[in-house]
């Protein structure tokens, strides 16, 4: 296991395999957790912790480091295999999740573990936890950004839609903001409990610069990333990526009932070998 950031496309994927295969051993020990989500999250985990991030993992409270938010953190197991493999903490802490006294809550807890910048988990919070840390740092003439995911779940939420208004209000273009949008939550699809319409126009019409990208493709993320990082408009960002929740996997993928579910060990086996083979 190494903290090394990865250079190309090629090392991002791999290191997007290596977070699902994490991910997915740390649930199967627990017999505990989200997999779903986490899954369908690992792409973008992977580009922002192994190449856009300013980071630190040996400083994790560094000030001029770059923030992240989980604003979905009930699926922390992909943020936490994104640490692991970073350094943050000992790889053999995976075996940990949600037990007791453990860095590796069930929901990101910033007292317990390093490299956490804000505990989540009450969704629609996250986002204003994100958009007060881009104030400071705009306030404070810092030069870090502030990345925040949320579940397209989660914006059927106002407080949201709050928090997207003060992004634009003042003016946070240190902001950028991940949809994972996979079109399911716990129970039905979104469109079914409450449909959420186009989100990538919803939040430009709230003012922020805008793109929908293939959240599996490692080329789309790693170009529009490319294309933000200098955007000094005026305008926070925001990306909705379009995934498939349980991504990686085939019996996961695209059912609802792996929201929140652990496998049992034959599913766990079949689970690792198709994700260690790039399952498309």
């Amino acid at each position: 296991m190494t903290d090394m950031k990865a250079t190309n496309i090629e090392e991002l994927k791999q290191k997007a395999i290596e977070l699902r295969k994490t991910a997915l051993t740390m649930i199967h020990k627990a017999q505990s957790g989200h997999p779903g989500g986490s899954l369908s999250a690992a792409d973008v985990m992977a580009a922002l912790y192994f190449r856009e991030m300013n980071i630190d993992p040996n400083n994790p409270k560094w000030e001029d480091r770059d923030r992240f938010v989980l604003s979905k953190g009930h699926v922390c197991p992909i943020q936490y295999a994104a640490l692991a493999l970073r350094g943050y903490v000992p790889y053999e802490t995976i075996y940990t999740l949600r037990q007791y006294g453990s860095p590796f809550q069930g929901h990101p807890d910033m007292k317990k573990c390093p490299g956490i910048d804000i505990s989540t988990g009450s969704l629609g919070q996250g986002l204003s936890c994100a958009v007060g840390m881009a104030l400071a740092g705009k306030r404070d003439e810092k030069a870090y950004r502030v990345f925040a995911m949320v579940g397209d779940g989660e914006c059927q939420e106002g407080q949201i839609w709050e928090a997207a208004q003060s992004a634009v209000k003042y003016q946070l273009d240190n902001l950028v903001v991940f949809v994972d949008d996979n079109g399911l939550q716990i129970d039905g699809t979104t469109e079914e409990i409450m449909p959420n319409q186009d989100l990538e126009k919803k939040f430009a019409a709230f003012g922020f610069e805008t793109k929908r990208i293939d959240g599996h493709s490692m080329e789309e993320i790693v170009a529009t990333l490319d294309d933000v990082r200098e955007a000094k408009n005026g305008k926070p960002k925001c990306i909705v990526c379009n995934t498939v929740k349980g991504k990686g996997v085939s019996f996961m993928e695209d059912v609802v009932n792996w929201h929140g579910v652990a496998p049992n060990d034959k599913e766990y086996a079949q689970a690792l070998e198709e994700v260690s083979g790039g399952l498309k």
